[in-house]
């Protein structure tokens, strides 16, 4: 019982990193901020999540384990609702989302009303 427990902590631990990691390299390498702020909450809430169940799975039931849910509620309270008050922001005040039919690879494929078309 206690191997279970270890792989099931060591997998959400390093699960959640693999995450953080990956939202960390979208946050330099997206091409405008609308999707940076995209790789920013996917980091937030994924990795986060995942670091947490793995810190209580160590922890055991108590205190400590309730605190840390507690934490990850707040997570999932707080980032969602500050992403999009900052993406709404910058819409408001001028920032243009990047045209999706201009660089998209179904241009060609889509009919003028930018449905499916014939081929």
């Amino acid at each position: 019982m206690e191997l279970a427990r270890e792989i099931a902590v060591w997998a959400c631990i390093v699960g959640g990193s693999v995450f953080c990691v990956i939202g960390g390299i979208g946050l330099l390498r997206m091409p405008d901020f609308y999707t940076r702020s995209h790789a920013a909450s996917i980091t937030d809430t994924l990795g986060a999540t995942l670091i947490l169940v793995g810190l209580a799975l160590v922890a055991g039931p108590g205190l400590i384990a309730v605190k840390l849910f507690f934490v990850l509620f707040l997570i999932y309270v707080t980032s969602p609702t500050a992403a999009h008050a900052l993406v709404k922001a910058a819409y408001s005040s001028g920032l243009d989302a990047p045209d999706v039919e201009e660089g998209s690879r179904l241009k060609g494929h889509l009919s003028d009303d930018g449905g499916p078309g014939d081929g």
